[in-house]
């Protein structure tokens, strides 16, 4: 069973840091494309984030130069640093992958208010 748990958000302040990290199990990991979504209160959810199997890696332009995702193919984990973070950031932070249908973490919340 392909389970996906997110941990690392919180309430920080405009131009602070948090390190998001998502627990995979159930799956060959490594093997695998995996990304972070986003969803803020009343807009649709977003990609963030993607980093191939390679590790190549792809970004959301309004992230871009901000947020650098990463992985640890031992420890099965899936990493979103977010460095100079923005209100707009403001989002429920969701771990994701697809394997011939789509997996989802819980989520986790990030709240940047002064």
């Amino acid at each position: 069973q392909v389970r996906l748990v997110e941990s690392g958000g919180g309430s920080v302040q405009p131009g602070g840091s948090l390190r998001l990290s998502c627990a995979a199990s159930g799956l060959n990991f490594r093997l695998n494309t995996v990304d972070w979504y986003r969803q803020a209160p009343g807009k649709e959810r977003e990609m963030v984030a993607t980093i191939t199997s390679a590790h190549a890696t792809n970004y959301a332009d309004s992230v871009k130069g901000r947020f650098t995702i990463s992985r640890d193919n031992v420890r099965r984990t899936l990493y979103l640093q977010m460095n100079n973070l923005k209100p707009e950031d403001t989002a429920v932070y969701y771990c994701h992958v697809n394997l011939q249908r789509e997996f989802w973490g819980q989520g986790t919340q990030v709240t940047v208010s002064s």
